[in-house]
This record gives C-alpha cells, structure tokens and sequence, in this order.
C-alpha cells in the first residue's frame, strides 16, 4: 500500500507544479491567461488528494478531518476557478486583456499558495 500512496503523493505534487509553474511564468507578462495545464493540475490535485485521504484512512492513520475539509473547499475552488478561467480565456482575442481572467489567475495563484502553507504548516 506505500507504493500506491507514494505514487499518489507523486502524482500530487505534480498537480502543484501544473498550476504554479504557468501561474509563476507568467508573472512577468501583460496577458495572463488561464493555461490547460493549469486546470488539468487542478483536477489533479483534486483528485489525488481525494485518494491519499482515502488510503489514509485504510491505513489506519490519524487524518485531521478539518485540515482536509479546509483543504478540500481550496481545492474546489481552484478547479472552479481554472475551469471557468479557462473558459474565459479562450474567448479572448490575442489583443485583449481580460480583466475577469487577470482576476481568477491571481486567486488560482493565492489560493494555490493557501493550500500549501495549510498543507505544511496546520
């Protein structure tokens, strides 16, 4: 059961790197848009954490059931946002700068770091 919960936690942090990787490159640009990359890390993340809660659980440990629902309500809102951002951002022109985008891009980015300072630090 350690594999599959050290490939699950693999697969997890690959999930934080699809989001915050586009999120930090496109800091220094004008147009920020809401990449694939981005939501396909956010269903990820979703996901995985979904399943390592769930093999916790079968192991026996001790899972901290407020610090997941915090974590979870995170998580959703992300995928929320990247979802609809994406959607978003497709509709954009290559001259445009979205505002609404420019927005979600900077709440998936907080809500990202959230989820990982909620991660190390509770």
């Amino acid at each position: 059961m350690d594999i599959v919960r050290y490939a699950l936690l693999i697969a997890h942090f690959v999930g934080l790197a699809a989001i915050l990787g586009p999120f930090l490159d496109q800091w220094r640009h004008d147009v920020k848009r809401i990449t694939r990359t981005m939501v396909w890390g956010a269903r990820a993340q979703l996901l995985t954490g979904l399943l390592l809660v769930g093999v916790a659980e079968m192991q026996d440990y001790d899972v901290d059931h407020v610090k997941i629902a915090v974590k979870l309500l995170v998580a959703v809102a992300i995928a929320g946002l990247a979802e609809v951002g994406s959607k978003r951002t497709k509709a954009l022109t290559a001259d445009s700068v979205g505002g609404g985008v420019v927005t979600f891009w900077w709440l998936i980015g907080a809500l990202t770091l959230v989820n990982i300072i909620v991660a190390v630090t509770w």
